[in-house]
């Protein structure tokens, strides 16, 4: 080490004096000529030179230099000291059956948990956890957050809209755009538009094609005008793009088992749209509870079809506790009528109180006799 030491002070030395104190080249070099004749100092020079040692500093300073340079050997021993310094950081797991194991290896998930998402419930998803795991925030996310930003998402429902479809992040962001300009060509307003893609999150996935598809079965199938139909869907987004058999299987359990008619059906969808994707077993059910044991003809169950959203057992409950009061009365005809409104929608406290009038406790007593 001291040797090179050495050699370095001396070429410090001949740089000093061909220069005058500077080792830039002669004007002559920067103009682009040259001299024929030699820039190196006579001989009497040389040994005036060889009487001007350096300062100590300077030999300081190189030596401070050299002992700053970093092994050059990887194989180098090293002292306890340094190795418990040494941090490693910990390994990418090879496989998991969960994403939380690459959170801390992932800035794309890191930055997905931050808005929201709920990984465990991605990961549920198929292909979804895969697919977070091979995007980039800046190249594939960002641009996508902000379309949804832009058709009215809100910042507090980005987390939850992305952990009930993680798969929008992989569409193409021109296809998206299409999709809505779609919707605004059938004059869906903004609003309208924000909140069927919040209540529905798939509902962009679907092609032009699609959306266009269903509009039309709705329409045509309830025999619905363009305005109704287009209520309809704000109201029930899902009806986009959930299955169309449950809904065409419930629609022929209306007309044909229950025995409503077409304009029934009609009136029946557009005031409760939930109808079209409830459970038929349970349309059945609670159709026939309503109808067979309570008395309920077709026209009042058209005019209230809320009644069908209801639990039964509430239904049950309530009916037969006014059974049991002598109040059962559904006939707007008669005195003491009570509209199914007021049967299933008001809490049991207000229902006890002002329409079976009785207590509270009358009706828990009552509850346990049955």
């Amino acid at each position: 080490m001291r040797g090179r030491n050495d050699i370095l002070l001396w070429r410090l030395q001949a740089c000093r004096h061909v220069s005058v104190g500077s080792c830039s080249p002669p004007d002559s070099a920067k103009d682009g000529s040259f001299s024929s004749e030699s820039n190196l100092p006579s001989p009497v020079e040389q040994e005036q030179a060889k009487a001007k040692p350096l300062p100590d500093l300077n030999a300081k300073i190189l030596y401070e230099d050299w002992d700053d340079v970093p092994p050059s050997s990887a194989l180098e021993e090293i002292s306890e000291e340094e190795a418990v310094q040494i941090i490693a950081e910990p390994l990418l797991p090879l496989h998991s059956s969960t994403l939380r194991d690459y959170v801390d290896h992932s800035e794309t998930l890191a930055k997905l948990v931050h808005l929201g998402v709920d990984l465990s419930q991605v990961e549920k998803r198929q292909k979804a956890g895969q697919l977070l795991l091979t995007l980039d925030f800046e190249k594939d996310i960002k641009k996508i957050l902000l379309f949804l930003k832009d058709v009215g998402v809100e910042d507090n429902q980005l987390g939850t809209f992305l952990t009930k479809n993680p798969y929008i992040l992989a569409e193409d962001l021109e296809a998206l755009e299409t999709r809505v300009a779609y919707l605004k060509s059938k004059k869906f307003g903004k609003a309208e538009i924000a909140q069927m893609v919040s209540r529905a999150p798939y509902l962009l996935l679907f092609s032009v094609e699609r959306l266009d598809n269903r509009l039309g079965f709705f329409k045509n199938e309830l025999g619905f005008s363009v305005k109704k139909t287009k209520d309809l869907v704000i109201r029930l987004p899902r009806l986009l793009t959930g299955k169309l058999e449950p809904v065409k299987e419930n629609l022929q359990v209306c007309q044909i088992e229950l025995g409503f008619q077409r304009n029934e059906i009609q009136e029946i969808v557009f005031k409760t749209p939930k109808i079209l994707t409830a459970s038929s077993n349970k349309l059945k059910q609670t159709f026939d509870y309503l109808h067979n044991i309570m008395g309920i003809p077709h026209h009042m169950l058209t005019r209230f079809p809320q009644v069908f959203n209801s639990r039964l057992l509430r239904i049950k409950e309530r009916h037969m506790f006014l059974t049991f009061l002598g109040r059962a009365q559904y006939d707007p005809a008669q005195p003491s009528y009570i509209s199914l409104d007021q049967l299933v929608s008001l809490p049991d406290e207000v229902f006890c109180t002002e329409i079976a009038k009785a207590s509270i406790q009358d009706f828990e007593k009552f509850l346990k006799t049955l």
